[in-house]
């Protein structure tokens, strides 16, 4: 029989510490997008390709992928027995308002530093917010596509949280569990995802993050969501990931060298594209498996470091990107080293955003739910002839799950 039930009484602690390394993931990533060539809101005067824009390229193909795989794990863990209406407003508290409220505090900042040029003052371009669509507009969402993208992912399957519970749901679980424990077996998945890909991309482009024309970037990532959702919360599985892990360790890297190698050695551009694009659905796979393979080995553990960065990582998630946009305008056009801007930037944009968070969200009840955190509780009262500081209280919790 599976063991998915007693897993869920267990907190499975890698999955946080692996949500908070990709989250610092995508933190390195966009202070990256100012140093390499590709389009973002600040760039500086010298630009880099070569090993940068590699590496960049392979993070770029599973990092969102594992999120997305990664909440869907949470999700799981965090139901508990809400209905889907309970589920839903919960969902709303933790991904909605912050989104909301981010749109016209946190992007407006980054817009505006991108086209400083253009208007006199912060408050200039408040006035035009709502004129057209970024990126030929000022409307947007940027880095919040993604808590947007989690809510709809919500929103869609909380009509079928019923079944996901049931026993109907268990029985296919069981059989899911005989097929993938066996070493690779976990690429049956590749096939919906590549599928999805090849019928959606016919229609729609990809990675717009605009959700409108994203389908087929958006499906993909559902797929992501339901194999956490279903996968991750199955102890055998999980077991069977942990195993097999130099396994799909080694598919990684097979698939890499012929990710960033083989197109360039195919017969026409369309067949080199086909490699590349059909290679990159197997690279986000087996990265993401092997990085929860990884993880289950060595950092399922808990720590007070744990419990602190887990709350704190979803507000860094939110806070992360106008920070930098807005601290790297102004260290890139200093008269230094490209190294020492690189430095400044990682260092000072790191530091500003921690301590935003930690003196001007952490504490206060109000910011904690603009930025999608629980509320404080205050410890039960003691009797009056205990005179100790009562300590404040929060509930751990499994932040950025959908």
């Amino acid at each position: 029989m599976t063991t998915f039930t007693d897993q869920k009484t267990e907190r499975q602690y890698y999955i946080d510490w692996l949500r908070i390394l990709l989250i610092l993931s995508v933190f390195l990533f966009h202070i990256g997008m100012i140093f390499n060539t590709w389009s973002w809101h600040i760039k500086n005067d010298q630009q880099f390709n070569g090993v940068l824009r590699q590496a960049m390229t392979f993070l770029h193909y599973w990092r969102m992928p594992l999120l997305f795989m990664l909440s869907g794990a949470g999700t799981y863990f965090a139901l508990g027995k809400r209905t889907p209406v309970q589920y839903v407003s919960e969902r709303f508290k933790r991904l909605a308002i912050p989104l909301v409220i981010g749109i016209f505090t946190l992007v407006p900042v980054q817009v505006y530093i991108e086209r400083i040029d253009q208007y006199s003052s912060l408050p200039e371009f408040y006035s035009h917010m709502f004129e057209g669509i970024y990126p030929d507009g000022n409307f947007s969402w940027h880095h919040l596509w993604f808590i947007a993208y989690l809510f709809v992912v919500s929103l869609i399957i909380s009509p079928f949280l019923n079944f996901l519970r049931s026993k109907r749901f268990q029985v296919f679980t069981i059989r899911i569990e005989n097929i993938v424990t066996k070493p690779l077996a976990l690429n049956i998945f590749v096939l919906p995802l590549l599928l999805s890909q090849i019928v959606l991309q016919q229609f729609f482009e990809t990675e717009t993050n605009d959700l409108v024309n994203d389908w087929a970037s958006f499906t993909y990532y559902i797929i992501f969501f339901l194999t956490g959702f279903i996968l991750l919360p199955v102890r055998k599985i999980t077991e069977a990931i942990r195993k097999y892990r130099l396994w799909y360790l080694a598919e990684v890297i097979v698939v890499t060298v012929v990710l960033f190698k083989v197109p360039n050695l195919a017969i026409s551009e369309d067949s080199g594209e086909i490699i590349q694009d059909v290679s990159s659905v197997f690279l986000a796979w087996s990265s993401a498996i092997t990085a929860i393979g990884f993880a289950k080995q060595y950092f399922n553990k808990n720590s007070t470091m744990r419990k602190l960065a887990n709350e704190a990582i979803y507000p860094f998630y939110l806070l992360h990107q106008p920070v930098i946009v807005v601290t790297g305008y102004f260290i890139i056009h200093l008269n230094i080293a490209v190294f020492w801007k690189v430095a400044t930037v990682l260092l000072a944009s790191f530091t500003l955003t921690i301590i935003i968070y930690w003196f001007l969200i952490r504490p206060f009840n109000l910011l904690r739910i603009i930025f999608g955190m629980k509320k404080l509780e205050k410890a039960k009262k003691e009797p009056e002839t205990n005179h100790a500081l009562k300590p404040v209280i929060v509930k751990d919790d499994m932040c950025l799950s959908a």
